[in-house]
């Protein structure tokens, strides 16, 4: 009984100076970059403000013909930047925090995704179905 306490209490001793020794291993070697030094924040600035002056230029520079087209690239800058503003300024990766960031995350996400989704859905019928006399009568005007 004795060797197996013993077992255990290596073992355990042995893991947790591993877990400890592994993170900060992994973390060098899974972002090749370590964020929270100067030149990471550097980085993350640098970009950020790139990704802040071309969708400036886009719009004042009247770059596409059609509006939309200019929407679609702004909504695609805009979530590159958030990625952006996460890993460099958030420090959020798959294993922070033991995965509980990117499971909230991925949680907060699904939120506004049903939010956005109920409310269009809801602002759609209503306009649907708003005043449906006068559509009525519209159709009936000669």
């Amino acid at each position: 009984m004795s060797a197996h306490t013993n077992t255990l209490a290596n073992g355990h001793h042995g893991h947790h100076g591993h877990d400890d020794h592994g993170h900060d291993h992994d973390h060098d070697h899974d972002d090749g970059h370590e964020p929270s030094t100067f030149k990471g924040y550097m980085t993350g600035f640098v970009l950020a403000v790139i990704l802040t002056v071309i969708p400036f230029w886009l719009v004042m520079g009247k770059v596409f013909e059609q509006s939309s087209t200019t929407a679609l690239f702004l909504m695609g800058f805009a979530a590159v930047q958030i990625v952006v503003h996460m890993v460099y300024f958030l420090h959020m990766n798959a294993r922070s925090e033991g995965g509980w960031n990117m499971l909230a995350l991925i949680f907060t996400l699904v939120i506004v995704a049903i939010t956005l989704a109920g409310s269009i859905w809801v602002m759609f019928h209503l306009n649907q179905n708003m005043m449906p006399g006068m559509m009525h009568d519209m159709k009936n005007m000669p």
